[in-house]
């Protein structure tokens, strides 16, 4: 039969099919499933193994083109990682040397691992500030380490790098992409906030007034600022005038980037080391004014940093610590993994490469677990920091290990120059920096323009950040993102489409359909038009009785029942009854079927047709479940009572094997003795010389190759008729076009 719908004269030579080739679709397999999905190959289990390990893919290729770019990225990031480190330490209520500590493991460890060549790995302002909530919590619970809370937060940065490494190892990373970008914007700008009010006591030095918590809220912070104002002294000079010339210093590079652009590389690195200029200036003011006054500064300063790696040791963890650390944890893994996934993702973006999430989950697993062994506490990726290293000009993850250099060097050279750091230029150093984490009015205001719910949850999230703490912040962005999704899961609209026939034209005039070179097709737009479709175009319904049912998104358990509802209630508006009582008596009949007591004809419009198929375009569906596809029957048998009849269900771009399993399961795509009546195939050319047969070296779909004749005549060429889809499912169709002309062979419409 086949062989005589698809017979094709082409040119002046007859084409004869040499006739149909069966195709019947296997049944998905679990074994199979599990054997492609889950049981790990040989090749596979290589290829894992070697991406857990990614400078072994471009280390043996180092070349002194590389290097020079590395060092110099990596000298510029080592200035700016000492001053950043150790003012970010004191942020998490840790002493300032551990800052230091934590930018070397964080530099020295994460590029073993790395999939990106730009992040800088260590101390971050946010991570810092959530430390010290963390360590405000337990440090009650745990009196012994009233005075070494580093103990603490190295037992945190292990459980931590043990949690994300194996979220990276198990290939789980993609659970990340759940947190939108309203939610980390949130979290970010509110952090920015609470860090740079509770730093803004220390700017002006009224931060040791009695009362005075600058752990606080941030709106407490702010108010109770101007209660303890008279507090502020000499600081205050030292602070302000040290954050005044940092903001000078960036705007006037700019400035002079812009007005003599062939110098921008030296206002570039000008601009990039302000942290480190305006620290060692004020630290030789410091010296000028503090020298003579040891034990009672001008102002404050840090004092002694002990010499070289002494808090070197194996972490201590233990049951203790844990609970009291347990509450924190979800939250401390949010901000860990979000920052650094959201960085690396955004200078992937920009520098034009690809990273894998999974392993550098486990880059910075690594990192936080071996990190307490040198007296480091939790690192993750760095804004600044990365935004100087590509600058720069890095080439490699290798120029981590130069950073790492220059910090031991300060480490063990610098700490008498440390002494007369001031605190509050330190303070202006984080204030300086967190102001780039605040989302810009141009971020905020897109928000709006794309998603107006999810404006509301970058504000929900700022808010609770302001007016509570930081980790509520981030559980109210993230839970207020994630009822978002399953709101618009559960409430996505299917729609009904109807055909419309187009031709495509260079130009807005009308063109005859009848003419050779006018490509005409049909399109299925919605009924109602809600996808942009020209008002003025009305699409036509296919037929009498006939719908067809677009379903936008995944048809599973949440969304079953709201999809399936929408359908039902407009086909019941648009059709009549086969049988004005189907119920027979009285008595039978549901007490929740609405109507008078006794229906009779004139309760219904003889003018609607009667309910004969279903066309559902599953295109925009991924993946059913067992709830969606019981929800199906039950619909199936409710609109068999109502048609009186046997109603057709036929399926339109059922992509997952998965779902065509179990649509099949459940009575659907193939009925027996049911034969498919409309087939859509391929023809794929053969040729023939003398007696064999060969293969043609393509295939295109309703065409034979054209592949020129032999000279002396002895090829010839003829086709084969391959379907697209399998024979034995006579109600799935591999386009829209296919379905509606099924259902109309079916019925007899045409």
């Amino acid at each position: 039969m086949v062989a005589e719908l698809f017979k094709r004269n082409r040119g002046t030579r007859d084409v004869e099919p040499l006739g149909p080739v069966e195709y019947i679709e296997p049944v998905a397999s679990t074994s199979e499933w599990l054997k492609e999905h889950v049981v790990p190959t040989r090749s596979g289990t290589v290829s894992y193994v070697k991406s857990l390990f990614p400078f072994l893919t471009w280390i043996y290729r180092y070349n002194w083109v590389w290097f020079v770019g590395d060092l110099i990225a990596g000298v510029t990031v080592g200035i700016v990682v000492i001053p950043q480190g150790m003012a970010y330490a004191k942020l998490a209520s840790l002493p300032p040397e551990f800052g230091l500590y934590s930018s070397f493991v964080g530099v020295a460890i994460y590029w073993l691992s790395a999939t990106s060549h730009v992040i800088s790995a260590g101390p971050v302002a946010v991570f810092s500030s959530l430390l010290s909530v963390i360590l405000e919590h337990a440090l009650p619970q745990l009196p012994e380490y009233a005075d070494t809370p580093w103990i603490i937060a190295g037992c945190l940065s292990v459980v931590l790098g043990c949690i994300v490494m194996a979220i990276g190892l198990f290939r789980i990373g993609f659970i990340v992409d759940f947190i939108p970008l309203p939610a980390i914007a949130a979290f970010m700008t509110g952090s920015a906030l609470n860090i740079a009010m509770g730093q803004i006591p220390t700017l002006m030095g009224n931060n040791t007034a009695d009362g005075y918590n600058t752990r606080a809220a941030t709106y407490l912070v702010f108010g109770n600022f101007f209660k303890y104002i008279k507090h502020c002294d000499l600081n205050a000079a030292i602070g302000l005038t040290a954050l005044f010339m940092l903001y000078a210093v960036r705007w006037g590079c700019g400035y002079a980037s812009r007005r003599w652009p062939q110098h921008e590389k030296t206002f570039f690195f000008i601009n990039t080391l302000r942290s480190g200029f305006v620290i060692l200036l004020y630290t030789l003011i410091s010296f000028l004014v503090n020298r003579n006054h040891h034990d009672d500064p001008k102002f404050s300063i840090l004092k002694t940093i002990p010499r070289g790696f002494q808090h070197m040791g194996v972490p201590v963890v233990n049951s203790r610590i844990l609970s009291a650390v347990a509450a924190k944890l979800p939250s401390a893994i949010i901000v860990l993994v979000i920052e650094h996934i959201s960085i690396a993702k955004s200078f992937a973006r920009l520098s034009n490469y690809t990273i894998d999430p999974n392993q550098e989950l486990i880059a910075i697993g690594l990192t936080n677990i071996f990190g307490p062994f040198f007296g480091g506490y939790p690192a993750t990726g760095s804004f600044s920091r990365t935004a100087i290293k590509a600058k720069a000009g890095v080439r490699t993850p290798l120029a981590g290990v130069v950073t790492a250099i220059i910090v031991v060097i300060a480490i063990y050279a610098l700490p008498p120059v440390f002494y007369y750091i001031s605190n509050a230029a330190l303070a202006a150093v984080i204030i300086h920096a967190v102001g780039d984490l605040i989302s810009s009015p141009k971020s905020i205001k897109m928000f709006w323009k794309v998603s107006p719910c999810e404006f509301v949850i970058f504000w929900i999230g700022v808010l609770v950040s302001v007016f509570a703490s930081i980790d509520n912040g981030i559980y109210a962005s993230v839970a207020a993102s994630a009822a978002l999704l399953l709101f618009r899961i559960a409430k996505a609209h299917g729609r009904f489409v109807g055909v419309v026939k187009v031709y495509n034209t260079p130009t807005l005039r009308p063109v005859d359909a009848n003419e050779p070179d006018s490509d005409t097709r049909n399109v299925f737009v919605p009924l109602d038009r809600s996808n942009g479709v020209n008002p003025a175009v009305q699409p036509r319904e296919p037929h009498a009785g006939v719908f067809i049912y677009r379903l936008n998104e995944g048809y599973l358990y949440p969304n079953a029942v709201h999809f399936t509802d929408h359908m039902v209630r407009e086909i019941k508006v648009k059709t009549r009854p086969a049988v004005i009582n189907p119920y027979g008596s009285l008595g039978e009949r549901p007490w929740n079927d609405p109507g008078p007591r006794h229906k009779s004809e004139s309760d219904i419009d003889p003018t609607l047709p009667v309910l004969r198929a279903i066309i559902l375009d599953f295109s925009g569906v991924s993946n059913v479940d067992v709830t969606s596809l019981q929800n199906l029957i039950d619909v199936r048998k409710q609109l068999d009572r109502y048609a009186d009849a046997h109603i057709a269900w036929h399926f339109v771009g059922v992509k997952s094997p998965w779902a065509r399993r179990g649509l099949l399961a459940s009575g659907f795509g193939s009925e027996n003795g049911v034969v498919k009546s409309l087939f859509t195939v391929t023809n794929v050319g053969v040729s023939q010389e003398k007696d064999d047969v060969k293969p043609g070296s393509r295939d295109e779909e309703f065409s034979v190759d054209t592949q020129p004749e032999d000279k002396l005549g002895m090829t010839s060429m003829d086709t084969m008729v391959l379907p697209l889809l399998s024979i034995d499912c006579p109600y799935f169709h591999i386009d829209m076009d296919e379905a509606v002309r099924s259902v109309e062979l079916e019925l007899g419409l045409k």
